[in-house]
């Protein structure tokens, strides 16, 4: 049986996409980044501890469990944005991006009692240049609470972006082509 380890409802609809059964399990895991720890790594390394969290609280009722445990981040000149912390953060985070491209980086992580298998997708997104007033509107409907980066593509963070290559799907939190190959990899 395939278990999600994670609290976000965007990942749950996502995972839905893919027609495969599952159940949710709610993690706890610290994201902390090291000083030295490269955005990729750091990205992998939550993405990982979330599914493990996950198999450690379903071990003993679920011997058979796969456990999925995702991350996503925004990226911009080597530094992670995380999740804005008031509207003055998002505000922040958003001026930042206006005009600039950044990386949304997503990484799976399927673990098994004996195995384990990682994918991920680093994606490019241009933001259109936004004035102070478009940003503080943007803030103001809410939508940037919970988000990495301080926006929802999916949502009305969709107008900030003027260009996306690589995973709509990964910048949402979890890539869906990678997803749905790993998860055959693992015979889910």
């Amino acid at each position: 049986m395939l278990h999600l380890a994670s609290q976000s409802p965007r990942r749950r609809q996502l995972l839905q996409q893919l027609g495969v059964e599952f159940a949710v399990i709610e993690v706890e895991v610290p994201e902390h980044r090291a000083a030295d720890e490269l955005p990729l790594e750091y990205v992998r390394r939550v993405a990982r501890d979330k599914a493990i969290v996950g198999l450690a609280a379903i071990a003993e009722s679920a011997a058979d469990a796969v456990v999925l445990g995702a991350d996503t981040e925004v990226v911009l000149d080597g530094e992670v944005f995380g999740k804005p912390r008031d509207a003055g953060d998002a505000v922040a985070m958003l001026g930042r991006l206006s005009g600039r491209t950044h990386e949304v980086i997503s990484a799976v992580w399927l673990v098994a009692r004996d195995r384990e298998l990682a994918a991920v997708s680093v994606s490019q997104v241009r933001f259109a240049a936004l004035d102070a007033s478009t940003i503080a509107a943007y803030v103001d409907t809410g939508e940037s609470f919970g988000k990495a980066g301080g926006y929802a593509i999916q949502g009305r963070g969709a107008a900030l972006v003027e260009h996306l290559a690589g995973s709509y799907s990964g910048v949402m939190g979890l890539p869906l082509f990678e997803t749905a190959r790993a998860l055959r990899e693992f015979a889910c």
